[in-house]
């Protein structure tokens, strides 16, 4: 079996696949940073509280924005599951051909998402929509081509910065808005986030098309754990909670049949 794990900024979003089956998924804070011993022993009970013993782990590949936690993750497991994982990173062998001035900038995130996407809409053009603690568009063509992407700040991001450099206005909860025009502080506020993010994505998946794919509309793929505030909004074709999973569990297919 396979552990999957994508280490972003805010937190670790994990499964477990057994051949091409998700059978698990899970979530884990990564702003406070942890031992090898703290993700083994949490790695475990997570394991074992959906059913499975750690022993039918034979393989993990990661993917990670936060640079400071491999050390401990790759620690973990070498000691608790006597494997050395397989790390998604610039270079390695995906089928991608990557058109950004340094390949090596494209964070693993994106081509975990851009591998998965791929496998699961095979000969379509791809506009890849990922609401994390960052809100990212990736362009790659139906000849798997990673033409580039937009990095703008997600949605919990501006929250904070409305909070932290204005002097009266409150933290809210991140909701779906009832109506465009808020009747208090804390409703424009939800509102501005809300349909601040709805109509920027939509313009810039607009741009996005008319620059890159004129000829050939792209399947517009949305993901992150932000994405489902949206399901109403028909702002993608297709929502794929646990795509960047799908890529890594892709890329190791890939990186087995290679080694």
């Amino acid at each position: 079996m396979l552990m999957v794990l994508d280490v972003g900024n805010t937190e670790i979003f994990g499964g477990v696949y057994d051949g091409g089956e998700l059978k698990v998924t899970f979530r884990r804070t990564s702003s406070v940073r942890s031992s090898s011993d703290e993700f083994g022993l949490f790695f475990r009970n997570v394991l074992r509280e959906n059913g499975f013993e750690p022993g039918q782990i034979d393989m993990a590949g990661i993917c990670s924005v936060v640079p400071d936690a491999m050390h401990s993750l790759r620690n973990c497991f070498r000691k608790y599951f006597h494997f050395e994982p397989f790390l998604l990173q610039p270079g390695a062998r995906t089928g991608l051909r990557i058109r950004y001035r340094n390949p090596l900038e494209v964070g693993a995130d994106k081509i975990a998402n851009a591998v998965g996407a791929l496998s699961r809409f095979p000969g379509r053009n791809l506009l890849i929509v990922d609401f994390g603690t960052a809100t990212t568009l990736c362009a790659v063509t139906k000849d798997k081509e990673y033409l580039g992407g937009i990095i703008t700040p997600g949605i919990s991001i501006s929250m904070s910065a409305l909070e932290s450099n204005t002097a009266r206005l409150p933290s809210v909860e991140i909701i779906r808005s009832a109506e465009v025009v808020g009747r208090s502080t804390v409703e424009s506020i939800q509102s501005g986030l809300y349909f601040g993010t709805l109509a920027l994505v939509r313009g810039l998946v607009g741009l996005v098309t008319a620059e890159h794919f004129a000829e050939d509309r792209p399947l517009v793929v949305g993901t992150g754990g932000f994405g489902r505030l949206f399901d109403e909004d028909r702002l993608f074709d297709e929502f794929v909670p646990e795509l960047s999973l799908l890529g890594l569990r892709r890329a190791v297919e890939i990186w087995r049949a290679v080694s």
